[in-house]
């Protein structure tokens, strides 16, 4: 079985890594959602079924904070199905400080009144079996979701996903033009989602709501492929 802890995977081998791990997960659960695979690498952008994922937490530490919130949002590069979007607020193991109620606007009575994340879990990896996840910083929605169903179910939980914040990374701080603007002693433009989204006249959006991200995380992607990638793009060079 091809394993990834500790470390960013070969972009190829994420079929190869979910078929390994439904042949020897043991929680029936995630041994469904494994079992379902992943797209092809070869699939192009254009005929893949996609769905923006975003997370608010109690904090950027895993080993330490928990999640509050999840937002999915289905799409494609030519629709966005807002009708199926899913949103849920859950209970974090301790309680919320105050700097968190402020950021997010989840409030201590409305997290009292949640469920714990794992009453959720059947619903949730039911929206993304099948799907390819988009994320704005891979480094927050992949750790946070495997250090919860770790906690709780005793198993390993890594996917593939689309980071728009990488791919950004890519043509802003990565490219030849880039590189000069360094040499120059410019700064690094800022590939936050709303300093990206504005390069590409998208409307702004309140931030630090996870239904509302993950909508502006799928229209980011939208235009990243609309204006430095074609449809026919395969996935695999675009997922981590």
């Amino acid at each position: 079985m091809v394993s990834l802890r500790g470390a960013e995977p070969d972009r190829q081998r994420w079929p190869e890594y979910l078929r390994g791990r439904a042949s020897v997960c043991k929680e029936p659960r995630l041994a469904r959602y494994f079992a379902a695979g992943t797209l092809d690498p070869q699939t192009p952008i254009g005929d893949a079924t996609l769905v923006a994922l975003d997370m608010e937490t109690t904090g950027l530490d895993a080993s330490r904070h928990a999640i509050v919130s999840i937002g999915l949002v289905p799409f494609t590069l030519n629709r966005i199905c807002l009708a199926e979007r899913r949103y849920w607020v859950v209970r974090p193991p301790r309680p919320l400080s105050r700097e968190s109620v402020a950021l997010h606007r989840i409030t201590h009575s409305e997290v009292a009144e949640a469920p714990d994340l794992e009453a959720i879990f059947d619903d949730l990896l039911a929206e993304l079996s099948g799907r390819l996840a988009v994320v704005h910083y891979r480094h927050i929605e992949r750790p946070f979701l495997n250090s919860a169903i770790q906690g709780r179910l005793g198993e390993e939980f890594k996917f593939p996903v689309i980071d728009t914040m990488s791919l950004e990374a890519r043509i802003h701080r990565q490219s030849l033009w880039a590189r000069f603007r360094r040499w120059l002693g410019r700064p690094p433009v800022s590939i936050r989602l709303h300093n990206s989204r504005e390069r590409y006249g998208l409307p702004p959006y309140q931030g630090h709501h996870a239904l509302i991200d993950a909508l502006a995380t799928a229209e980011l992607l939208q235009a990243q492929v609309a204006n430095h990638y074609r449809p026919e793009t395969p996935i695999g060079s675009l997922w981590s």
